[in-house]
């Protein structure tokens, strides 16, 4: 059985996923890989087949995604290009982790795609939404990489095929101690903002993991370094706590942990903001930026012992024999049907609304 395993790009969640996922789909059958952005700080220890330039986010230094950047990097053209030329219908089975050039590949060419993703499990009408709705941002997270069928990962099961998170074997085998310091990732903000915050508790250890910087260094009672895999893991075993964006893999595994877990989800994010009402559900402090005024909820929640248990089973084997069980199926594929290609533009007038709100914001 030939299987096609389409990562996203953006954020390292979708590959620290991936480490785990594929060793148990190479023992179900013939597996190529497919990465498309450049957002990413962690490898694979895997041959990537088919590495595309696709539709990646790009992160800002201010709290959230560099909309405009993003729109000037998109290159439609060359998307389109690559949705073409991508040879779904040589697979039995298309895995897609929020990966847009296989979803929207499969899409022209009437082929099933199977949603395995995070986001997957969030645009679910059971899981946890924030009262304002975002609209522009709810159609991007539905229309980026659409899917024929969804299997989802949330911090609970909220509905069928939603299920609880991908712990990487990394962490599950690691001796978890508390070595005093706290873990910070926030890859939507910059240094200088990290440190200015941080600054104001020079009573506590700060290892922090940037998203742009290439160089470790230090500052006073605050370390910062590049985002490195080994590195972070072992920040994170051994912290008190963990300080983080609003994603889905670093709080899944601070939960897993039984570590103290604050939240600052990205700015104009609908997926983070989902997260961090899911989060703040579960009774995880959020702060929504790192302004002088959230000084004293990050105060309050360094001087807590509050922590949040959850026994996340490993449960991943059987998912994925569920699902192929389910849909993989050989055999000849029904005529493409190349106009849908253009609708995926309908993705390019999205990010250009979303730009224009933040200009005029």
């Amino acid at each position: 059985m030939k299987i096609l395993y389409a990562i996203q790009g953006t954020g390292n969640g979708h590959i620290t996923v991936a480490r785990e996922v594929l060793p148990l789909l190479k023992k179900m059958g013939d597996v190529d890989i497919l990465v498309s952005g450049t957002q990413v700080d962690i490898g694979l220890p895997y041959p990537i087949k088919y590495r595309l330039n696709g539709l990646c986010f790009v992160f800002g230094k201010k709290g959230g995604i560099d909309y405009l950047e993003t729109y000037k990097k998109s290159r439609i053209k060359v998307l389109f290009q690559e949705i073409r030329e991508l040879p779904v219908e040589q697979y039995d089975i298309v895995f897609s982790d929020f990966e847009p050039v296989s979803a929207w590949a499969c899409r022209v060419k009437n082929k099933t795609c199977i949603g395995f993703s995070h986001q997957a499990a969030v645009i679910n009408k059971h899981a946890p939404h924030p009262k304002k709705t975002d609209v522009i941002g709810k159609a991007v997270l539905k229309n980026y990489a659409p899917v024929s069928k969804r299997y989802g990962f949330h911090f609970l099961p909220y509905d069928k095929n939603i299920y609880t998170p991908i712990i990487r074997s990394e962490i599950r085998n690691r001796e978890v101690i508390d070595a005093g310091h706290y873990s910070v990732y926030l890859p939507a903000y910059g240094d200088d903002r990290i440190i200015k915050m941080l600054n104001q508790f020079p009573s506590i250890r700060w290892q922090v993991f940037s998203k742009h910087s290439k160089d470790a260094y230090v500052q006073n009672h605050i370390s910062i370094q590049p985002v490195q895999n080994d590195a972070f893991i072992n920040s994170m075993v051994s912290s008190t706590g963990i300080l983080c964006g609003a994603g889905f893999q670093t709080p899944s595994e601070a939960l897993y942990l039984k570590k103290k877990l604050m939240v600052l989800p990205m700015k104009d994010q609908y997926e983070q903001q989902c997260n961090a009402e899911a989060l703040k559900l579960l009774g995880v402090p959020v702060i929504k930026n790192l302004k002088q005024k959230q000084t004293k909820k990050i105060e309050d929640w360094l001087q807590s012992d509050h922590k949040i248990s959850m026994d996340y089973t490993d449960d991943t084997v059987e998912i994925l024999e569920d699902i192929i069980e389910r849909h993989a199926v050989a055999g000849v594929l029904q005529p493409p049907v190349v106009e849908q290609l253009h609708s995926a533009s309908k993705f390019r007038n999205l990010l250009l609304k979303k730009i224009f709100y933040q200009l005029g914001a």
